[in-house]
């Protein structure tokens, strides 16, 4: 046995028995934590067959535990609260790491409060310096960093698209973890998925948003257009969501979700500091506005100062011309 204060944990998210994307990340990030550390990476997956065990060692992950069940099969907190817990039994470790999507940050905060451990959410990566773990998180809207020193044990919720997945192959040992499930305060009577897009916001490399600027919801065609044409996910500003063009599950912002892809496409957004929050740790960022004040255009990589109904059409037809 290893010493558990070198080790790390990481809790991988599946759906439908998959898993997802931000799981090689997070694997990824406790590999590179585990290697500072001296130590062990320990993987655990809820709800997913013993198939997932070599994806999860290819990036880095020398222990596989699985807990499965009826009861672990869709995400309920008490449930996979109960198997985190059990988790850090079998494999304790200095550090939990976890995905900072909804799910994720729900769960970490609870098991940091049920063990007493700290807690940084929506981190962007954490590493060992002095002898402690330290996390880069934003802040004020993305309008600086925060270092976050951790002296003891933590739980650190890492933001989707921070960490390229990099493959680190190891040989991992698969292991059941056996689980009782506690008495859930919920029952899931009926999983009925949403008529989504194709792409999950918080995962997709290209995000398409708009605003207000589109002047309704019958041009917003116009996004999704794009989106299609660059193989993106489209979201949406507050502003749009509150009157009732798109579903709030689009919205991008501080009380909607934050983004970080590869390239971020502000149409008609005017860039308030409540959507800055949420998107601006994109890599690239373009913005479309007819007025060359935004605020937008301050964060932007590129600008273009025009109306977006003429704009999104040609910005289209070059995407598939040069995509397609």
């Amino acid at each position: 046995m290893g010493d558990a204060s070198k080790d790390v944990l990481v809790y991988v998210e599946t759906r439908a028995g998959a898993l997802k994307k931000s799981a090689a990340e997070v694997v990824t990030a406790g590999r590179t934590l585990a290697d500072q550390l001296g130590g062990r990476l320990t993987a655990l997956v809820v709800g997913a067959g013993a198939e997932v065990a070599p994806l999860l060692a290819r990036h880095g992950a020398e222990r596989v535990l699985r807990v499965e069940g009826p009861a672990f099969k869709h995400y309920l907190l008490e449930a996979h609260r109960a198997a985190v817990l059990a988790a850090i039994e079998a494999a304790p470790a200095r550090a939990l790491l976890l995905a900072a999507s909804v799910l994720g940050k729900e769960l970490g905060a609870s098991v940091a409060g049920r063990t007493g451990r700290a807690l940084v959410a929506d981190a962007l990566d954490v590493v060992v310096d002095g002898g402690r773990l330290v996390a880069r998180k934003p802040k004020y809207a993305g309008k600086a960093l925060a270092r976050v020193a951790l002296s003891g044990a933590a739980v650190v919720s890492l933001r989707p698209n921070a960490t390229p997945p990099r493959e680190s192959a190891r040989e991992a040992a698969l292991e059941a973890l056996a689980v009782s499930a506690p008495t859930a305060r919920v029952t899931l009577k009926e999983l009925v998925p949403a008529q989504a897009q194709r792409l999950e916001l918080t995962e997709s490399d290209i995000i398409v948003s708009g605003g207000r600027g589109l002047s309704g919801p019958e041009h917003w065609k116009l996004v999704t257009d794009l989106a299609a044409a660059l193989g993106a996910a489209h979201g949406a500003s507050r502003a749009v969501v509150d009157a009732g063009w798109r579903p709030h599950a689009e919205q991008v912002g501080q009380t909607g979700k934050t983004v970080s892809p590869k390239l971020y496409v502000a149409c008609g957004i005017s860039g308030a500091i409540q959507h800055l929050a949420g998107m601006s740790s994109s890599k690239v960022i373009v913005a479309v506005n007819k007025d060359a004040d935004a605020p937008i255009f301050k964060v932007a990589d590129y600008g273009i100062v025009g109306d977006v109904q003429q704009v999104l059409p040609m910005l289209t037809e070059a995407a598939k011309a040069f995509l397609h």
